[in-house]
């Protein structure tokens, strides 16, 4: 994918976790990353914001009815391949990620990994999410960790556990 074709729009919407340097430019090589692994060759846009646990919980609940607090939000623009177009630009919109980085830094911490890794992780997730892919069914599940650690890989970031806690 030519690097001027993927426009990643970062917004802080919060000030509980400080954003450490680099963490923005390896957002946009995640989002490259997942878009060259899936070969979507058009320009295409993807906005992500950084929020609070008590935002994202607003959030989950409005638009997913559940009252709790998670790690990302995906809003996908698309549906079935087919998405709008920035009249400006051209790209396609895929939509929006929205991540908690209260909750990013409590699981990095409990997985025993790098916020940089996490948030790597949760932006990888919630990219395949605009592009389609879903993890209802447990073989779905499967498929989009496979392609979530495929991209980890390639940006250096290999997960350092399973992601199963112990108590």
């Amino acid at each position: 994918m030519n690097e001027n074709k993927l426009r990643v729009i970062i917004n802080n919407n919060q000030k509980a976790v400080k954003i450490p340097t680099g963490l923005r430019m390896l957002i946009r090589r995640c989002c490259h990353a997942v878009l060259e692994m899936e070969n979507f060759r058009e320009p295409a846009e993807i906005s992500v914001t950084f929020t609070t646990n008590a935002e994202i919980k607003k959030l989950n609940a409005q638009y997913r009815g559940i009252d709790a607090e998670t790690d990302v939000l995906s809003f996908p623009m698309g549906e079935n391949g087919e998405y709008d177009t920035n009249m400006e630009t051209g790209a396609k919109i895929l939509g929006d990620v929205v991540i908690s980085m209260e909750k990013a830094y409590e699981q990095a911490d409990a997985f025993g990994h790098s916020l940089q890794r996490e948030v790597g992780y949760l932006t990888a997730h919630s990219v395949l999410h605009l592009l389609g892919y879903d993890h209802i069914e447990p073989l779905e599940k499967v498929r989009m960790r496979e392609k979530e650690e495929q991209v980890m890989d390639a940006l250096g970031l290999p997960a350092s556990s399973s992601y199963i806690l112990t108590e």
